[in-house]
């Protein structure tokens, strides 16, 4: 099948462009929630981002201290492939992690080309701040669903990306 977004090699292949202009007008499907999920984002990405901005945090330092959490620690190469940027970009991302003393590198006891990064107890408690702050924006976003609903767009979302346990 075409690739329509081959700079993308995450996104799976999508439907070619003459094959949607083909379509009929009648018999439309049901109400797409693309526009929607991109509304929520963007709310929730313009309030999260002055509130990580606040401790110190861009989205980028949220993201790989969550992902290094959930991994218990990772080798440098497992962490540039899990977050998906080149691995010299990585360099500078750890290195201002470091900085902030949220992280510590070490060379792998196993094979010393290797290096290990880990959260630091700073780290973690940068993380927990986080997160808690982000979860009240996430409440204030989503503040019209109830309880049962949220839970429901949240496995629903969590199985459109196929996501178990989270």
């Amino acid at each position: 099948m075409h690739q329509l977004y081959t700079h993308h090699k995450w996104l799976p292949p999508g439907p070619r462009l003459e094959d949607i202009s083909a379509l009929p007008v009648v018999n439309q499907p049901p109400p797409r929630v693309g526009a929607l999920l991109d509304q929520i984002g963007r709310q929730l990405r313009g309030h999260s981002e002055p509130v990580l901005e606040a401790l110190g945090m861009r989205p980028r330092h949220l993201l790989t201290l969550t992902v290094l959490r959930d991994l218990d620690g990772s080798s440098q190469t497992d962490l540039a492939d899990t977050l998906r940027i080149d691995r010299t970009n990585l360099v500078g991302l750890l290195n201002e992690l470091e900085a902030e003393g949220w992280i510590e590198r070490r060379r792998s006891p196993e094979d010393r080309r290797r290096h290990v990064v880990e959260l630091t107890k700073d780290g973690r408690e940068a993380l927990s701040r986080a997160e808690f702050a982000l979860a009240a924006v996430e409440d204030h976003v989503l503040g019209a669903l109830d309880d049962t609903e949220r839970r429901s767009l949240h496995a629903l979302l969590a199985r459109a990306v196929g996501v178990t346990g989270c």
